[in-house]
């Protein structure tokens, strides 16, 4: 089955990001996509921006930054947190069909971007898309979790991920389960969110997919795309891959002339 590419996160799914994945992804990715970002110069474009967690950062330390998504719920979260004058830089598009006046030094897509594609044919069109609008010599940079082969066989039951106040004296709760898909390698998850705003109590539950990804498969991926020059790394270290990895961090390069 082919995730629909416009999926939309629920607004409380986007209020509450911030918020949980700084908790749960800030001092993982976010270093390695910065110093990616300030090594590069000129323009860099951010796949799947969201609501900005690396966007911003980026951009406040003076990066010439842009950014799509396929989210109207993500990006106005971070579109309000820009200046009027800075809101053309996020625009709502899709990997596999974007279409910008620009080429980029750097191209980005953090935590799992790559990972909504499921359909082969879409993959390859998104990097080929990736490849055509990057200069000459410019990267593209995703990663991608290394499969948990215990998880894969029993997959997670109400694992409580976040538990805190958002504000003073309400909390909210993620409540994440998944069931994996071993024949289409698709992760099933379930997230339950429950918060409570004064006296009123919320429960709401989502649905989202995840295709896996091993290292091979990503090898002959990107053999089948343009790209002809890449590396893949273990963690955001840039280590090789070895037993004890838990990320796949790959770095694609257009070459220097076509």
């Amino acid at each position: 089955m082919k995730l629909n590419m416009t999926i939309e996160y629920p607004g409380y799914f986007a209020r509450f990001y911030d918020l949980i994945y700084h908790h749960s992804r800030d001092g993982i990715d976010n270093r390695y996509y910065n110093e990616k970002i300030n090594k590069a110069g000129g323009k860099i474009l951010e796949v799947g921006v969201g609501t900005g967690r690396m966007f911003m950062d980026a951009l406040n330390s003076g990066a010439n930054i842009y950014g799509i998504d396929i989210s109207p719920s993500m990006t106005e979260v971070l579109i309000n947190k820009l200046r009027p004058d800075q809101r053309d830089r996020i625009t709502l598009q899709n990997i596999t069909d974007f279409k910008t006046s620009d080429s980029y030094n750097l191209i980005i897509a953090p935590f799992r971007v790559f990972m909504h594609l499921e359909d082969k044919n879409d993959q390859i069109k998104a990097l080929n898309n990736v490849y055509s609008h990057l200069l000459p010599g410019g990267e593209f940079v995703f990663d991608t979790f290394i499969p948990d082969l215990k998880q894969l066989i029993c997959g997670l039951d109400n694992v409580t991920d976040f538990d805190g106040e958002y504000e003073p004296g309400n909390r909210i709760k993620r409540i994440v389960s998944t069931k994996p898909d071993l024949i289409n390698q698709v992760i099933n998850i379930l997230f339950r969110f429950e918060w409570n705003e004064g006296e009123i109590n919320y429960m709401k539950e989502w649905e989202s997919r995840l295709r896996y990804f091993f290292r091979f498969e990503l090898e002959h991926l990107i053999a089948l795309s343009d790209f002809n020059n890449y590396r893949i790394f273990g963690d955001f270290y840039e280590n090789e891959p070895d037993q004890n990895s838990r990320e796949f961090v790959i770095v694609c390069k257009k070459k220097k002339k076509d």
